[in-house]
């Protein structure tokens, strides 16, 4: 190992040698020109990308659900499934639209559990309006979570599984670890708890953007999708030039293309985030990591994961940039006997990622199952 390392460092230092070499012959003028003609191709290809995206024909066309009881925005989408399967209610998060889970045909993880056995609900939160915008986490969690599990269970006459994904998932442990009686098992899908875990950089981008985000909330009531979003592109600032170059370059009637434009589509219809709700979030999760440390509490009870009895299943993608997966881990590590299934995949391609099937679809479905003999 040691000469291959001695290897690649002589070829290294050989290629850099003939790259100086190279540029030696040319002026600094020449240099300068080729280094702003490499970077209009550039801003050309993700100009080309972007016109592409705008100008592609898919439209997403799905069969719609019945919606069998609403609140203020919010709905509960009945998406079948056999009548004496495991009944599972799925809660996304707050900021994100539902049907991430109900992406298209082939990439609705909904759609696909109750072809595979499971009775099958989703939670849609809906749009905010003057209503959402006075909500707090126990409105959410304690009142429209709750009451869409008490429908559930009026409607089975069973319990329920709950299943959360992202902050759907803390929504998810906070009632779990409330209302154990209420729910038969819980998986969550790549949801942070220790909001101080990995580099950091979403507690210096919130604590350094504090003032201004709380100056925005108090002018529009709200904390608009657009902020949110900005702030989740500075994690990656690169990122959003990078897909639509890549897009750019795509044979555009291919599937591929069409994947591509379906979760864009996703991505830019985002809701915003009531006034009253992110402040909590960005001050007692964020700021003070308070589900971590043990003093996040919802109508004065304290949240704690450690009641949590039930069986538990956690699905933890590997190369997660939103979740990082040791604020995952923290909360497995709090309830016992957690199942952890990592992935090697992002936030969202574990559930869009051209093996979502096979690699969570399936095995949750059958973990369902397993847990009803």
């Amino acid at each position: 190992m040691k000469n291959a390392s001695n290897n690649w460092n002589q070829n290294l230092k050989t290629e850099a040698s003939i790259l100086l070499d190279e540029i030696s012959n040319y002026s600094p003028d020449h240099f300068s020109a080729a280094i702003d003609a490499q970077a209009l191709l550039r801003a050309q290809k993700f100009q080309t990308g972007v016109k592409a995206y705008h100008n592609h024909p898919y439209v997403r066309d799905l069969s719609k659900p019945e919606t069998i009881w609403s609140e203020g925005g919010s709905r509960l989408l009945d998406y079948q499934g056999p009548e004496n399967g495991p009944v599972l209610l799925c809660v996304p998060s707050l900021i994100n639209k539902a049907y991430i889970l109900d992406l298209s045909e082939k990439r609705s993880f909904m759609r696909s559990l109750s072809k595979k056995g499971i009775r099958s609900f989703l939670l849609d939160w809906g749009d905010v309006a003057d209503l959402e915008k006075k909500m707090d986490l126990s409105d959410y969690i304690l009142g429209r979570l709750s009451r869409a599990v008490a429908e559930i269970h009026k409607k089975t006459g069973r319990k329920v599984a709950l299943l959360g994904y992202c902050m759907g998932g803390v929504l998810t442990t906070a009632f779990a670890a409330l209302s154990p009686e209420k729910i038969s098992s819980l998986i969550l899908l790549a949801t942070p708890w220790d909001f101080h875990a990995g580099s950091h950089k979403h507690v210096h981008m919130v604590s350094a953007a504090r003032t201004h985000l709380e100056n925005v909330i108090r002018v529009n009531g709200v904390l608009p999708i657009d902020v949110i979003q900005a702030l989740f592109s500075i994690l990656n600032p690169f990122r959003i030039h990078e897909k639509f170059s890549q897009f750019s370059e795509m044979k555009q009637t291919s599937k591929k293309a069409e994947k591509f434009v379906a979760l864009e589509d996703w991505l830019n219809d985002g809701v915003d985030l009531g006034g009253t709700l992110a402040k909590e979030c960005l001050l007692k999760w964020y700021i003070e990591n308070q589900p971590q440390k043990g003093t996040w509490t919802l109508k004065n009870q304290c949240i704690d994961p450690q009641k949590i009895q039930c069986p538990t299943l956690f699905f933890i993608p590997e190369k997660d940039q939103i979740v990082p997966p040791q604020s995952a881990h923290a909360l497995a590590n709090l309830i016992t006997h957690a199942q952890i299934r990592t992935l090697p995949t992002g936030h969202i391609g574990m559930i869009t990622g051209r093996k979502a099937v096979s690699t969570l679809y399936t095995p949750i479905a059958k973990w369902l199952l397993s847990q009803e003999k």
